[in-house]
């Protein structure tokens, strides 16, 4: 056998393919002896490309039923499909109930129901059709979501109406979820990475007692108040068809619209078809303003590396709700100011020429951290920077993000602009890639508009925002109170009103303080 293949490497090209191959396809001779590699080759068709467009060409299809449940879907071809049920109810909604019911129902759902004993029957049962499911819940929307195989459609949307409408919510159900909770909550204030705690404290600032400024998760206080009469009560108000989506992604609009007149159209809820009372209707009322907490981050990260004590400040601005014209700029102007860590190995596309790194973090190599942040919502929105730093330097700090609120102000280079939308656009394209990404924008969007907006048609609008559109939404948002949130050693921290009223400047100076003795 050896001999036998150091004979066939010593074969020559001829030897090989044959003499009419080697002289037709070799460079010596024959064929096609001078033809770049950039140049067609002739008597070869023409290849034929993928046109890319933008334009999806199956678009979201809505049905709504008697009762008032909506049905959207989304073609997309392929084995699996995404399929959720989407409910206009989330923490904002908590207002005649104890703070922390969506965070509770979050933890319970696909436990038992009416149909299935127990989370492990439903996950069985799941895994015939190679599916998996999910629960979250956000500030103002909760999401049921099944991914399987196509040919389960009818065990998927079976299983969810099951899940939402008829859990059973045992007593040992709610004591393992109250376990849950308080382990969440502890492992809250001890990692390392503190952006979701700051997140709902300036949620807490800038919505002070009023809808999205509501505890997103359980309050320790509430959590031995929450039990199954409570939930009952919340889910009779909230759980009603015409505050639902059932959205889904892979599947034929006709199923899925008869999955939903069979399981959903006149399913009993397991608490009752009462009439909904207590829904909060309230508009979110920003009011700015500053939260504290004092807290040691000397021992937050231990380890061979760890990281260094912090100081973290959020400082944000009222923006627009997503339903106003002016979320599209404010989306830009998110992109523009970019931001992250202080390491990072990305290149242009990690956004490492958006102005929060070449203005503080490639200035400033103290700083950790600067990042922007866009939270919008359906009457009103926050943009926010978040920054860290040694407590030494908290001050110095702060300024830094007020003189950039200030600088947003000023006209933005026509390469910067089209850098920020470019990057917003790819990232838009990029995301609504994954089918689980498109069943929850489709979701989502019929949920608060009744109708989607497809990617090419938000492509365009990001396309059409000038400098002047810029200008107009940051004129508009410094006019605005600050909302504050601060978290570590705030020895240095200036005081709320010396942030305002550097927010209130020409060029985002904090006031000059004179001490005695340092």
């Amino acid at each position: 056998m050896a001999t036998h293949m150091s004979r066939c490497r010593s074969w020559s090209p001829v030897q090989r393919y044959g003499i009419a191959a080697y002289r037709r396809y070799s460079g010596s001779g024959g064929g096609y002896p001078n033809i770049s590699l950039s140049s067609p080759l002739p008597g070869i068709p023409s290849p034929v490309f993928a046109s890319v467009d933008g334009h999806e060409k199956c678009e979201t299809r809505i049905t709504t039923l008697k009762n008032g449940l909506r049905v959207a879907s989304q073609n997309k071809f392929g084995q699996f499909c995404t399929v959720g049920i989407l409910v206009n109810s989330g923490s904002r909604h908590e207002t005649k109930y104890p703070s922390g019911i969506a965070h509770f129902l979050e933890k319970l759902a696909f436990s038992s129901t009416a149909q299935y004993g127990s989370r492990d029957e439903i996950l069985l049962t799941l895994e015939k059709h190679g599916g998996i499911c999910d629960c979250q819940t956000s500030r103002d929307t909760t999401m049921y979501a099944i991914s399987a195989e196509v040919k389960g459609l009818d065990t998927v949307v079976s299983l969810l109406s099951d899940a939402v409408l008829q859990p059973r919510l045992l007593d040992e159900e709610i004591e393992m979820t109250r376990m849950a909770i308080r382990f969440e909550l502890e492992d809250l204030n001890m990692r390392p990475d503190p952006e979701p705690l700051l997140t709902e404290m300036i949620h807490a600032a800038a919505y002070r007692g009023n809808t999205v400024g509501l505890p997103r998760f359980c309050p320790g206080d509430n959590v031995d108040k929450i039990d199954q009469a409570v939930l009952h009560g919340y889910l009779r108000s909230y759980y009603c068809p015409q505050r639902m989506v059932l959205a889904g992604v892979g599947i034929e609009h006709e199923q899925l619209v008869e999955c939903a007149h069979r399981y959903l159209l006149n399913a009993r809820p397991v608490w009752g078809d009462a009439t909904p009372a207590n829904v909060d209707l309230s508009v979110a009322q920003y009011t700015g303003g500053i939260v504290k907490m004092e807290k040691d981050m000397s021992d937050v990260s231990l380890g061979p590396t760890p990281i260094p004590e912090l100081a973290h400040i959020m400082i944000g601005l009222e923006s627009c709700s997503f339903l106003e014209d002016d979320f599209i700029p404010f989306a830009v102007l998110n992109m523009m100011m970019g931001g992250g860590g202080s390491f990072s190995a990305g290149g242009p596309g990690k956004g490492m020429f958006t102005r929060l790194y070449l203005n503080v973090l490639n200035r400033h190599h103290w700083m950790y951290n600067a990042t922007a942040y866009h939270h919008s919502y359906e009457d009103s929105g926050l943009l926010c920077i978040h920054a860290s730093a040694d407590p030494r330097q908290v001050r110095e700090m702060v300024e830094i993000i007020t003189r950039e609120f200030i600088q947003m102000a000023g006209t933005p280079g026509e390469m910067e602009l089209e850098r920020a939308k470019t990057q917003l656009k790819s990232m838009l394209m990029m995301n609504l890639e994954s089918r689980p990404v498109i069943f929850e924008d489709v979701g989502r969007q019929v949920l608060s508009t009744g109708k989607r907006k497809l990617p090419h048609e938000l492509c365009a609008l990001i396309s059409n925002v000038t400098t002047s559109d810029i200008k107009r939404v940051t004129s508009k948002m410094l006019r605005s109170k600050p909302a504050v949130a601060a978290l570590g050693d705030l020895t240095e921290l200036p005081s709320f009103e010396d942030i305002q009223t550097a927010l209130s400047s020409k060029d985002g100076h904090l006031p000059r303080t004179y001490r005695l003795f340092r």
